[in-house]
């Protein structure tokens, strides 16, 4: 049997259980622990999880940073690979970030980026940002999330950080319904928290930033060479831009939690 690295695999899920145990099978070959952090799943999240060789504990939804936080806190071993459970790493990633701890590699850095590779309806990207979207996700135990409603982001100030040539492979949909809800969602939270911070949109905002997407993401980096398959993703987080000023407009907002 293969020797388990110091590493806890980290996950939060609720009701994923036709994706958490492809998450946890990548997870286990790896880690001398996964542990998995459910908010309540009324599907077979739990047992799926336990079959793929995950300890699963149980946590009222916190919001996503306290709850990864509250995740990474069950963490025994020295080093965290916290994971979503719509991502998985393919034998190719598993290989080269068991060659980063063999060779002693690891040390020289206090957190390591592996990058995301996004799949959509079928679609692996291949150009653009979501082909390969450096993410911070190994890194030693002690790092927690910044409290933010959405779009949490592990605080790295005063880390050493690297970049692990490993792709993260990330099936980010179900459906476009779906996709376009969870986004919703995140564009509420999003806008919620900036109201907070005293922020206010201007006429027109949302429009420049969907352009701007469109430029930065289809133009410059690529991503019109994804086709089709890789315009349905894109289009939707261009109304996702100028979602979230229109709701920065509108007083008050209703909020509705993407993880529910």
């Amino acid at each position: 049997m293969t020797r388990p690295l110091p590493l806890s695999g980290v996950v939060i899920t609720r009701n994923e259980a036709d994706r958490i145990g492809r998450c946890v099978g990548s997870l286990a070959q790896v880690c001398a622990e996964v542990i998995v952090l459910d908010s309540g799943s009324s599907d077979d999240t739990v047992a799926v999880a336990r079959a793929a060789g995950a300890r699963v504990e149980h946590q009222d939804w916190l919001g996503f940073a306290a709850q990864k936080n509250a995740a990474i806190e069950r963490a025994t071993q020295p080093w965290v690979l916290l994971l979503d459970a719509d991502e998985w790493l393919e034998p190719p990633a598993l290989a080269r970030l068991r060659a980063l701890f063999d060779s002693g590699e690891v040390e020289r850095a206090d957190v390591w980026r592996l990058l995301r590779r996004t799949h959509f309806l079928g679609h692996r990207m291949r150009f653009g940002s979501f082909a390969r979207e450096p993410v911070e996700r190994l890194f030693r135990a002690r790092f927690r999330h910044a409290p933010r409603l959405v779009h949490e982001y592990l605080d790295i100030r005063g880390a050493r950080v690297a970049t692990l040539d490993a792709a993260l492979e990330h099936d980010t949909a179900r459906s476009e319904a779906e996709y376009w809800r969870k986004l919703e969602g995140y564009a509420r939270l999003w806008a919620q928290e900036q109201r907070a911070r005293g922020r206010r949109g201007f006429p027109g905002r949302g429009a420049l930033a969907a352009a701007a997407y469109f430029l930065r993401n289809l133009v410059l980096r690529g991503g019109l060479l994804d086709g089709r398959g890789g315009w349905r993703h894109h289009r939707l987080h261009m109304r996702y831009a100028a979602l979230k000023y229109r709701l920065l407009r509108q007083d008050p907002i209703e909020t509705t939690d993407p993880h529910r």
